[in-house]
């Protein structure tokens, strides 16, 4: 997938652990999980409001757009 959910990153410099960010934004952390190993399909933008609330930070810190190596979708 071309979209990379860096979560990790994000906790690191805020120094929160994933059950505290769990916590805060109300998401299990199964579903917590599955953004942060790029298994989602898809986020709510309401997830992701509440995500960037926790971890006081943009959209763009969280998430990234990197290019398939094929060239093709």
């Amino acid at each position: 997938m071309a979209i990379i959910i860096n979560i990790d990153v994000m906790l690191a410099k805020r120094k929160m652990s994933v059950t505290e960010l769990s916590e805060r934004v109300g998401i299990t952390m199964a579903n917590l999980s599955i953004l942060k190993n790029g298994k989602a399909k898809a986020i709510r933008i309401s997830t992701l409001d509440a995500i960037c609330k926790a971890l006081e930070c943009q959209p763009g810190d969280v998430l990234e757009y990197r290019a398939d190596e094929g060239g093709t979708n």
